[in-house]
């Protein structure tokens, strides 16, 4: 089978969708397929088995002729539109890509169904819009439970998750003291780390809310903003996280945060591995789209994090995560108190947490991947 992705971010631009993208040709190509990438202009691949095609431009009308034929010239047998709504540069016209290539299915994995900014006073334009593109395709991968509800009136629907886009091992010598250091943590400091790019869906103004009450009420936590940044994909991130920093600098936070800006994978594993609780307070909830908690279960760390909107099996309470109500920082405050005072809690989360990672793998990611795709390629 010749698949080819399409995709607004590859590396090195920074985003989870780049990350995806990447990891899922990597692991379709050592399972024995030919694979296909096109990207924008400012995308590298120096992997051998994948062939990049990174002469788009802006993704305009012009770039669907480009694509169909990137897609003829390669004999492709099924394209795969990797599409979130902050990518292609809010274009509309990615979401018409089914219909430019008619002959060759189309199969689109949606990492979020959320409705684009277009132009002002687009109001209906914008869902009908992401409506049409499931519409249209010859098939949909959604990766988390709220999608998979949007889309269940549709035939040829799959749900397969994301897998962690950190994967270092860590080194046989690692000792946690040493990222503790870094990250500022003293002996007696209980270390939080938050893992991500500055983004309102994120909570992140609950966990500093969060802390601000930690320390009024004298108690030695400190936190490790892993990553961070404002990313490439999302052009309203930047003034969320001047927001941010503002906050940090009205309640006198600065002292007890270490930012660490964008590190290599082996650096985000140690200081993951290394804090007492990684913090990821979703203000939509916790769910399978999100890279960084994929990312905290890989390392097998004790997580704390939002109540699902929508219903997730795998995610229990008090066995591989701690669950708190989305934007309530007096709740999140009582689980760390809990899990401060309680160190077999701790040990306890990160076995489940190790447990769970393994649905996340992305061996078994690219082979359900495959397998739909030949699902879709043989009914068309």
């Amino acid at each position: 089978m010749r698949i080819g992705l399409v995709t607004g971010e590859y590396p090195p631009m920074h985003g989870g969708v780049g990350a995806y993208s990447h990891l899922l040709a990597v692991e379709l190509a050592r399972q024995g397929r030919a694979v296909f990438v096109l990207s924008s202009s400012a995308t590298r691949e120096d992997h051998p088995a994948i062939n990049l095609s990174n002469n788009i431009r802006r993704w305009n009308l012009g770039s669907l002729r480009a694509i169909g034929n990137w897609a003829h010239n390669n004999r492709l047998d099924v394209v795969n539109l990797q599409f979130q709504t902050a990518a292609f540069a809010l274009s509309p016209w990615i979401h018409f890509l089914p219909d430019a290539l008619r002959t060759i299915p189309v199969v689109t994995t949606f990492h979020d169904l959320r409705y684009p900014y277009l132009f002002p006073k687009a109001g209906p334009l914008r869902p009908w819009i992401v409506h049409h593109l499931a519409r249209a395709s010859a098939g949909i991968i959604v990766t988390n439970h709220e999608d998979a509800q949007q889309v269940q009136m549709l035939s040829k629907v799959a749900l397969i998750p994301i897998g962690s886009n950190i994967l270092e091992p860590l080194p046989p010598d690692f000792d946690p003291r040493k990222w503790r250091a870094k990250a500022g943590a003293q002996p007696g400091d209980f270390l939080l780390a938050y893992f991500g790019l500055f983004n309102r869906s994120k909570g992140i103004d609950t966990l500093l809310a969060g802390l601000a009450q930690l320390h009024a009420a004298g108690l030695p936590a400190r936190l490790v903003l892993i990553g961070g940044g404002a990313g490439s994909s999302d052009p309203t991130n930047a003034a969320f996280m001047a927001q941010m920093n503002s906050m940090i600098e009205r309640h006198h936070l600065a002292p007890f945060i270490h930012q660490t800006g964008y590190l290599d994978e082996s650096a985000v594993g140690a200081y993951l591995t290394a804090s007492d609780a990684v913090v990821l307070p979703f203000a939509d909830g916790a769910s399978y789209r999100r890279g960084s908690l994929m990312a905290a279960l890989h390392y097998g760390c004790a997580i704390i994090t939002t109540t699902p909107q929508v219903a997730v099996p795998t995610f229990k309470d008090g066995d591989n995560m701690l669950l708190v109500p989305p934007g309530d920082s007096a709740a999140l405050v009582q689980a760390i108190n809990r899990l401060r005072a309680a160190p077999d809690l701790r040990d306890h989360l990160r076995r489940g947490a190790a447990r769970l990672a393994n649905a996340f793998r992305w061996d078994t990611i690219a082979r359900d991947t495959i397998t739909f795709f030949r699902r879709i390629t043989e009914g068309s």
